[in-house]
C-alpha cells in the first residue's frame, strides 16, 4: 500500500532527492513528505563557499556527466543551462613522486615512455591479461591491483588514487564494493587491459582511465546549486534544524522525535544519515542498529583552500591536479587547482588551489588547528609545486565523518543492515554509507529507494 505520509531523517543530497522524486514520481496521487535537517541548510557535504571572486567547495567539486538518474533530476529541476564542464586541461592529472610531479599517462605510448614506474612495473603492467584470476570471497583494492597490474603499481598507483577519492587505505577499501567498476571489468572480460579495449573500440577509440567516464560537470554557482534547487522545490516540506531524536514503531507505521520533543507520525520514514548518525537513531528503534551501523567506518578530512597570484603558482594552470601516495613527503592526499577545472573559480590574474589531508592516513591531522593546517599545506606547496609566496587567502573546512570507508566485509555488512530493515516495515536508507560514495550514486540510490516506498 502507498504510504500517505513519509519522514525523511537527513537533508544531503541523498534525502532531498528521495523526498522530490516522492512527490514528482507519484504525482497523481503524491504521499505528504516531510524532510528533517539538523543544520541550519540542507544539503550535507555538498557545500559552495563563494567570496573574494573565488568558488570554492567544501565537499564534492563536480559529478560525472554519464549518470542517467543526475542528468535527469537536473533536467526535471530546469537546470541544463546552468551546467559548466571541465576544462579539457582538467584530462591531465598529475602524481607526486620521489621529488617532483609526473604526469599520469592517458596512452599506451605515454605509458611506455614515462618514468613514473620502473622498466619491470611497467612490463608487468603489460602482461596484465596473464595475470591469475581473482580469488573466491572479497578482496582489498591493494591485493586486487597487486594481482593483477604488480606490487609497484599497486603500490604507487593504486594507494593514490584511493586517497584520493576515498581519503582511505586501500589494503582495507574492497575492490568489489569500493569499485565495482574494476571488480565488473575482471569478471567480464578476464583482463582490465581487454576490458580498456573493448570500451575503446565500442566509444570509436581515445583513451579511457579503468572504470570512468563522462565529463566532470559543475554548476555555475558551484555544486551547491543543486541541493538548492532541491530544497526550494521541496519548499516548507524541509525543515531545517530539527534534529531527530528518536524513531520507535508505532502500530503499523512510526513515529520520529525531534530534539524539541515534537513527535512526527509517518507511514514510511527514510533514513538519509551517515552511518554513525543512524547508529543512534535507528538504534533508538532496535538496539541491533548500533553495532550493524557503527560497522561501517567514516574517516576524516580536512579542506584548505588557498588562493595565490597566478604569477607564483604557474604549475597550476597544467592540468586537473595531483595525488600523493603514501610513503611520501608531502602530507597532503592531493591537491586539485580548481581554477584550471572550471573557469570562473578565482579572479582573473589569480588561481585557487583545495588540498585535502587526513584520511585513513593520518586520520590526526584533522584536529589540528587551522594555522597549523595551512602551514601544513604550504610546506607541501613548496616542495611539490615550487609555491613560496604567501597566500592572497587561506580558508580551511573540516568534516570529522567526512567519507564512508567500504572496507573488505561490506558487501557482507550491507547485507546485515537490509536483514534489519527487512524487519522494519516502512523503512528504507539512503545515502553515501551505503551504496556508493559519489553524488550520482546517492542520486540513483536515492531514486530507487523513492520506487521502492511507492511501490513503483
Amino acid at each position: 500500500m502507498r504510504p500517505a505520509r513519509v519522514v525523511v531523517v537527513g537533508g544531503g543530497v541523498a534525502g532531498l532527492a528521495t523526498a522530490f522524486h516522492l512527490r514528482t514520481l507519484a504525482a497523481d496521487r503524491p504521499p505528504e513528505v516531510l524532510l528533517l535537517e539538523a543544520a541550519d541548510r540542507p544539503g550535507g557535504k555538498v557545500r559552495t563557499d563563494s567570496g573574494g571572486g573565488c568558488v570554492r567547495e567544501r565537499g564534492p567539486n563536480g559529478f560525472l556527466d554519464d549518470a542517467r538518474e543526475t542528468l535527469d533530476l537536473v533536467r526535471a529541476l530546469g537546470l541544463e543551462g546552468r551546467l559548466r564542464r571541465a576544462s579539457p586541461l582538467a584530462a591531465r592529472r598529475f602524481l607526486f613522486r620521489g621529488a617532483g610531479l609526473w604526469r599520469l599517462p592517458s596512452t599506451k605510448g605515454e605509458f611506455l615512455a614515462s618514468r613514473l614506474l620502473s622498466f619491470p612495473a611497467k612490463l608487468r603492467v603489460l602482461l596484465e591479461p596473464w595475470a591469475r584470476h581473482a580469488p573466491e570471497g572479497d578482496e582489498s583494492v591493494h591485493d586486487f591491483a597487486r594481482r593483477r597490474l604488480g606490487e609497484e603499481p599497486a603500490r604507487v598507483l593504486a594507494d593514490a588514487f584511493v586517497g584520493g577519492v576515498f581519503a582511505g587505505d586501500a589494503r582495507a577499501l574492497s575492490v568489489r564494493s569500493a569499485f565495482p567498476a574494476l571488480h565488473a571489468m575482471e569478471r567480464e572480460f578476464g583482463s582490465l587491459l581487454r576490458a580498456l579495449r573493448a570500451r575503446r573500440a565500442a566509444e570509436g577509440g581515445g583513451a579511457a582511465a579503468p572504470g570512468v567516464r563522462g565529463t566532470l560537470t559543475t554548476f555555475d554557482g558551484g555544486m551547491q546549486v543543486l541541493p538548492d534547487a532541491l530544497a526550494d522545490r521541496l519548499g516548507p516540506s524541509v525543515r531545517t534544524g530539527r534534529r531527530a531524536m528518536g524513531l520507535e514503531r508505532r502500530g503499523a507505521g512510526w513515529a520520529v522525535q525531534a530534539a524539541d520533543g515534537e513527535v512526527f507520525p509517518a507511514d514510511a520514514v527514510v533514513c538519509a544519515l551517515p552511518a554513525p548518525d543512524a547508529a543512534f537513531l535507528l538504534g533508538r528503534a532496535d538496539p541491533r542498529w548500533r553495532a550493524a551501523c557503527e560497522a561501517i567506518p567514516a574517516v576524516p578530512v580536512a579542506v584548505v583552500s588557498l588562493r595565490f597570484r597566478e604569477e607564483d603558482a604557474p604549475k597550476a594552470r597544467e592540468g586537473f591536479g595531483f595525488l600523493v601516495p603514501s610513503g611520501e613527503r608531502p602530507r597532503v592526499l592531493g591537491v586539485l587547482w580548481e581554477s584550471t577545472i572550471f573557469e570562473g573559480r578565482a579572479p582573473a590574474g589569480e588561481v585557487l588551489l583545495r588540498a585535502m589531508l587526513g584520511g585513513a592516513r593520518a586520520p590526526e591531522t584533522v584536529n589540528l588547528a587551522d594555522d597549523d593546517l595551512v602551514r601544513t599545506v604550504r610546506e607541501d606547496l613548496r616542495l611539490t609545486m615550487g609555491i613560496a609566496a604567501e597566500p592572497l587567502e587561506a580558508r580551511v573546512v573540516k568534516w570529522f565523518h567526512a567519507i564512508a570507508q567500504y572496507e573488505v566485509g561490506h558487501a557482507d555488512r550491507l547485507a546485515r543492515v537490509e536483514e534489519l530493515r527487512a524487519e522494519a516495515p516502512g523503512l528504507q536508507l539512503t545515502g553515501a554509507s551505503w551504496r556508493g560514495v559519489s553524488v550520482n550514486l546517492c542520486f540513483r540510490d536515492a531514486r530507487a529507494v523513492a520506487e521502492a516506498i511507492l511501490g513503483a
